[in-house]
């Protein structure tokens, strides 16, 4: 589709249809339409597009947008529950779209706004110039929650204190660009915005390849330099410092790790030694340059700050200290968000820069000064309420922000009581409607207020402005606080559309670049006792899904469950607390759920066609549970299950690159099938087992095929011994295990070093030894029992070697 001979201020007869019930708010602009009611340049040729494609193909669009975000597993937290509940990306799919020329002028703002904050941040825990001179109550420094005292007089390593930071933007009724606020601390939404283009993108790609809009990767690539330039200068590894998987925006960090390919780690990964951060390795401590921190700084260090914390690293402040490590951003920037700082910024700004702020703030007056708390009280009404020291709590939140002529009655007393007395706390600021923006509701556009998130990193060459960022778009006409995502907002790709073609760039190294690889050492100990048990994990619904098929298959056959090898059967399950009675048993959904929890913490090391098989294979058995019947109809449910996951267990051979990370999952799979083998044979080979026992022993062990073909006399227990325990042929033997788990032990890290093998190696090599040379006869049930008791024992020599 070629539109871009569309991009007129002349609005086509065409684009009226979609257009025609786009009803305004009185008083408040709109990115789409104009004052003078007409559609403005480039959205011109985005509604032509719309309407040349048709309600139809266009819901169809936007729903593939939405699949996309399902596949790769998109998500964010909301905290309606103790650690609330995962949601789908609410994507808005109808993408902002601004002029280039307007936004230069956004990015030249943003520019000087970031370089102001760090001229505050800079005082503030340095000259401390501000409070002396009277530029800054001192109360607004002292009483402030995010003001960090041990980290006064500790100067970054890098000599900057912000490297990324985020704006939030709101459209006045002037049409000009307002300052809501900064975004200091740990910034979110970077993540979000690069996912937002992919899906907007992959909806509507030829809309998009039609106009000249700017590419995010340049803005990601330039930072990601600058970071490297960083650790390179400080000898040490680039790390992302997460709270965790229960953090609102965890997928993001994970998604970002690996667009950039930086460690993801956790303040457990790390320790102090001697005022160095280390991480902790399949390799051993290696040291940590730098980190970009996405969690609140008081919890970063419970030695010196928050003593409840447990997410931090001891240690963290005393290494800023001696600037083995440089924090992106620095511990203690969470003050620059102080509500009540926007009251003074103007004049910060004619004090550091000696000029006026380009894009100003909202008018907000601090009650902590007399004249200033009078004239809020004396506006209570059309004021804007909220705590002075705190910006990101929710608007229905007592610390958040409340209009106050929607304050009740019965409290109106007794907040203008607590302002008259504790104003040191609150702040007025002046009411802002936001300019609006078309979304997509049931084939038809509706205006919705928005605020524009943008992004600043400080590059080699100074800060850059990510041409986009996203956008934040309500969920009901008019309602502003329904603007955040834990309010039911929605988030928007924003495209800053040039006049002529743009630079196509891409994170991928350019000719003549010089390659650099990785070390295979840089494997952090959680993320490899994730891989260990994920690992474990599936092999363990494998062997579960095997067995209750083979006994709901005979169950259907035979239509007795009394019968012996059946009641064998369940005994042997209720042993490993799988309840055979149920068609699609507890113990098994738990286990699938330990799975995705295992891959879960490992997301930035997991691909998304991993992610999306491991989440499909969750989806289908809950979509199976409650609505499943024993015997014939469970015996298809396992066979599915054992299909989807036999595609996860080839898409991870196949696919997943041959580093320490793979070798844990691989530890992990033979590991648990080994015990579960040996188990196994032991229990159905027993003198006791009933008749049957040996051909259902060898469904089990997906080996009934090889038996037929190798052994010239019927199924028995010694045959079965052999083919399931000592032939090293057979992928599902014991012995077959054993090889693989001595081969990946001794390429592990330390596996063996001048020639001498681990603990962890040189008991799988007895084992693999004791079996090489046995006889089938000489397998009691209490040698497998204590075969099996050895491999527990190979597993914890490998946890004590690289997990602890």
């Amino acid at each position: 589709m070629d539109i871009g001979n569309r991009r007129t201020g002349d609005e086509p007869p065409a684009a009226r249809g979609l257009i025609d019930d786009y009803t305004l708010m009185e008083g408040i602009p709109d990115e789409m339409i104009d004052p003078a009611g007409n559609v403005r340049p480039g959205w011109s040729a985005l509604i032509s597009a719309f309407e040349d494609l048709g309600p139809e193909e266009l819901s169809a669009r936007f729903e593939r947008a939405d699949q996309y975000l399902r596949d790769a597993g998109v998500f964010y937290r909301t905290y309606d529950g103790a650690e609330g509940n995962e949601r789908p990306w609410p994507l808005s799919h109808i993408p902002l779209l601004l002029d280039e020329s307007e936004w230069m002028l956004i990015t030249h703002g943003l520019r000087q706004r970031a370089q102001l904050l760090e001229n505050v941040v800079a005082d503030i825990y340095g000259e401390n110039t501000l409070v002396s001179q009277g530029l800054l109550p001192p109360e607004l420094i002292a009483r402030n929650p995010e003001f960090l005292r041990p980290m006064v007089g500790v100067k970054p390593a890098s000599g900057h204190y912000l490297h990324f930071c985020a704006f939030e933007l709101g459209r006045g009724p002037d049409g000009t660009w307002w300052v809501l606020g900064d975004r200091t601390q740990a910034p979110s939404g970077a993540g979000f915005a690069l996912e937002n283009r992919v899906a907007t993108t992959r909806a509507l790609s030829e809309i998009y390849n039609g106009m000249n809009i700017h590419r995010l990767a340049g803005f990601f690539r330039d930072f990601r330099d600058a970071v490297l330039a960083q650790g390179k200068r400080l000898e040490g590894r680039v790390g992302i410092l997460t709270p965790g998987q229960h953090n609102e925006t965890y997928f993001e960090h994970a998604y970002i790790a690996r667009y950039l390919g930086f460690m993801l780690l956790e303040g457990e990964d790390l320790v102090v030694e001697e005022g160095q951060v280390m991480v902790r390795t399949v390799a051993g401590l290696r040291p940590v340059s730098v980190l970009w921190r996405r969690m609140d700084d008081s919890f970063v260090d419970p030695l010196e700050l928050r003593y409840d914390s447990r997410i931090g690293t001891p240690g963290m402040v005393e290494a800023l200290r001696q600037q083995s490590i440089s924090m992106i951003n620095a511990l203690g920037s969470g003050v620059l968000e102080t509500r009540a700082l926007a009251a003074f910024m103007p004049r910060l700004a004619r004090h550091f820069l000696d000029t006026d702020l380009e894009l100003p703030g909202i008018a907000t007056w601090w009650c902590g000064q007399p004249a200033e708390r009078q004239h809020v009280l004396d506006n209570f009404d059309t004021m804007v309420l909220g705590q002075a020291f705190s910006t990101t709590l929710p608007l229905d939140d007592p610390r958040g922000t409340a209009l106050g002529a929607d304050v009740p009655d019965d409290q109106k007393a007794a907040l203008r009581e607590r302002l008259a007395t504790n104003g040191v706390y609150y702040v007025g600021q002046e009411l802002v409607r936001l300019s609006t923006a078309p979304v997509y509701v049931d084939g038809r556009l509706e205006a919705r207020p928005i605020t524009l998130r943008v992004y600043a990193a400080r590059t080699e060459h100074g800060w850059t402005i990510m041409p986009g960022g996203f956008a934040r778009v309500g969920s009901a006409s008019g309602d502003t606080a329904a603007l955040s995502m834990q309010r039911g907002g929605q988030a928007a790709d924003v495209w800053v559309i040039s006049s002529s073609p743009v630079e196509r760039v891409s994170l991928l190294p350019q000719d003549g670049e010089r390659l650099v690889r990785n070390q295979p050492g840089n494997l952090p100990s959680r993320a490899a006792d994730n891989l260990i048990w994920l690992g474990r994990y599936i092999e363990r619904c494998e062997s579960t899904v095997r067995i209750l098929r083979a006994y709901n298959a005979r169950l259907a056959e035979l239509s007795n469950p009394q019968l012996p090898v059946l009641v064998h059967t369940r005994d042997y399950l209720e042993s490993v607390d799988v309840d055979a009675t149920e068609p699609l048993p507890t113990a098994l959904l738990q286990a699938i759920d330990s799975a995705v929890f295992s891959a879960g913490q490992i997301r930035d090391r997991f691909s998304p066609d991993g992610w999306l098989a491991l989440s499909d294979l969750q989806k289908s058995a809950r979509r199976l549970a409650g609505r499943v019947r024993a015997g014939d109809d469970a015996t298809r449910s396992m066979t599915v299950l054992l299909r989807k996951l036999a595609g996860f267990s080839g898409l991870v051979h196949e696919n997943m690159y041959r580093f320490a990370g793979w070798r844990f999952l691989e530890l992990g799979r033979r590991l648990e099938r080994a015990i579960h083998m040996a188990r196994t044979v032991a229990f159905y080979t027993s003198p006791d087992a009933p008749d049957g026992s040996v051909e259902i022993l060898l469904e089990i062990g997906d080996s009934v095929m090889s038996h037929r073909r190798r052994y010239s006399v019927s199924a028995g227990a010694q045959s079965a011994i052999d083919l399931l325990v000592l032939d090293q042929l057979n992928p599902r033997s014991v012995l077959f295990q054993l090889t693989e788990l001595s081969e990946q032990i001794e390429a592990l890290p330390g596996g063996v070093e001048d020639g001498q093998l681990s603990p962890a190696a040189r008991c799988a090599l007895q084992l693999h030894t004791q079996l090489v040379v046995a006889e089938p006869a000489e397998f009691t049930q209490e040698r497998l029992d204590a075969l099996a008791d050895d491999l527990s024992t190979l597993a914890d020599l490998l946890a004590a070697a690289y997990f602890t």
